[in-house]
């Protein structure tokens, strides 16, 4: 059974810096692409970033882009989504998910999904 947990959300001030960490099993996490996206409230969910599993390149939804940084550790099994200069607009629930099933890192057609850990960013 596939498990993915989130953690490390919570409130935080703008201009701040959070760590978000997704912990997997019940996958062969070397092999398997993992993401992170977001969802606030009364919007549809938002790609974050992705890293892939044969080279570790990484991807980025615009709204992120050199302030958020994806990174992966295979021997721990986790994702980390490394926030920084963070916004109000960042607010939101963010969601781990892995196995890609489509061609596309930015859409959410990924087999597992996590919770969710919530971020919120006061300003």
């Amino acid at each position: 059974q596939v498990q993915l947990v989130e953690s490390g959300g919570k409130l935080v001030q703008a201009g701040g810096s959070l760590r978000l960490s997704c912990a997997a099993s019940g996958l062969t996490f070397s092999t398997t692409t993992m993401a992170w996206f977001r969802q606030a409230p009364g919007k549809e969910r938002e790609f974050v970033a992705a890293v892939g599993w044969s080279d570790g390149s990484t991807y980025y939804g615009d709204s992120v882009k050199g302030r958020f940084t994806i990174s992966r550790d295979n021997a721990k099994t986790t994702v980390y989504l490394q926030m920084n200069s963070l916004k109000p607009e960042d607010t939101a629930v963010y969601y781990c998910a892995a196995q890609r099933r489509s061609s596309n890192y930015n859409t959410d057609d990924y087999a597992y999904w996590g919770q969710g850990t919530q971020v919120t960013v006061s300003s």
